[in-house]
Parts: C-alpha cells; structure tokens; sequence
C-alpha cells in the first residue's frame, strides 16, 4: 500500500461508519481501546478481546467466525508468494479486523486495505471483493518483501508508511509512532516459531527508537 498512516483508523472501520470520528485510550488492564464513542471522565466498563491477540481490544466484540473465514484464502496466496500464513492473517487483523468492507479515511479498502494505486497495480476490479483483495494484497505483501531481502520489519513498515518513506530513512522502520506500533503489534501476533533439538523457541523482533532491529529469542510463547 502506497505512503499511509493511520492503520488503527482502518482496522476498526468495520465497527463504525467510515467517516466516524475515532477515539482510543488504554484500560485499566494496559489494553488499547477503540471506539467512535467519545469517552467521559471514565472509559466504558465493557470492552472485547480481538480473536487471536490478547494485547488489542475494542468496544464491539469481534466474532471468531470472523477471524477464521478468510483461513483458505489467506493459505492459497501465502504458498503461492511464499509468505508466512501468520504474518498474512496479522496484517489482515491490524489492517481492517476482517471486515471485507472496511475503508479507511485515507481511501485504503478491503482485508488488506489496499490503496486505489495498489489495487490498480495488481489489476482488482472490486477490492472489497475477499478474493481479489487478499490476492493483491499477499502479493504486495511478497514484493515488499523482495524489495527488503526478506526482512519482514521493513516490509511491514512500508505497507504501513510506503517503501518511500522507508528508503528515505535509510531502509530502516520510520521514526513514526503509528508505524512503529504497528510493526511491533504484527510482530507480536505472527512472531514465527523456531524448532531446535526438539525445543520450541519463539522469535520476536524489538524495534529501538532509532530503528534498530533487536531479534529475541525464548522458549515462552510471547503475548
């Protein structure tokens, strides 16, 4: 997706009309909350796990069915481009909470919010249209990924940001704090597993504030 921010703005659309003011804030339990509701003095009591992350919640609760719907689609064009099924199914979380209709203030549509150019690039005719978007989307996805040898952290930064804004901060994540976020959120949810002398290591990235990639490894599942 061309030069974009504002991904939280995106992820929740499906909850609330497209041109809906949106608020967010943090629960009592550390939890990022978002809502089209201003809230008062207090936020509201009542708030939602998001299906497969434990650190995202939201005000409307979100459907398993929902997050599982997309799994062949999301299979096929992961083995066909060679990425990761998981890193695919948290980008399509953070992206638009699987809502094939989602569309966010800055034009970007669909699972993968595909911007107007992407789409165009990758010859959907109906974006909102489950197969074509994931299709374009995974493929944009394996392009970035060619583009940055591979590195997912990149990757994902330009999908959020843009490869320009990437390149001109010498290829590494932007010192932006939305794009920051978002890398470190994906990372968290699709943190690939490592099998070692029949040990199960878990490996996650942390990302300094001037760019730095920091890989971690454990044997603890992370959040």
């Amino acid at each position: 997706m061309l030069s974009r921010i504002g991904f939280v703005a995106a992820a929740i659309s499906f909850a609330v009309p497209a041109q809906a003011q949106i608020y967010t804030w943090t629960d009592a339990n550390g939890h990022m909350v978002v809502s089209n509701k201003r809230p008062g003095s207090m936020p509201p009591s009542a708030s939602y796990a998001v299906p497969r992350t434990t650190g995202i919640r939201a005000t409307r609760p979100v459907a398993a069915s929902r997050a599982s719907a997309y799994d062949d689609l999301i299979s096929e064009h992961s083995r066909t481009n060679g990425v990761r099924a998981d890193l695919v199914r948290a980008v399509m979380q953070v992206e638009s909470g699987f809502n094939p209709f989602a569309r966010s203030p800055k034009g970007a549509m669909g699972l993968m919010q595909l911007m107007p150019a992407t789409a165009k690039q990758y010859g959907v005719i109906n974006p909102f249209n489950p197969a074509e978007n994931v299709r374009a989307g995974v493929a944009y996805l394996r392009g970035l990924l060619d583009r940055y040898q591979n590195n997912e952290q990149l990757a994902l930064a330009a999908y959020n940001a843009g490869p320009g804004a990437v390149d001109k901060h010498g290829q590494t994540v932007p010192p932006y704090r939305e794009t920051r976020d978002y890398v470190t959120r994906i990372n968290r949810m699709s943190a690939p597993v490592v099998n070692v002398s029949g040990t199960t290591l878990y490996k996650a990235t942390d990302v300094t504030p001037d760019g730095r990639e920091i890989p971690k490894y454990t044997d603890k599942k992370p959040r």
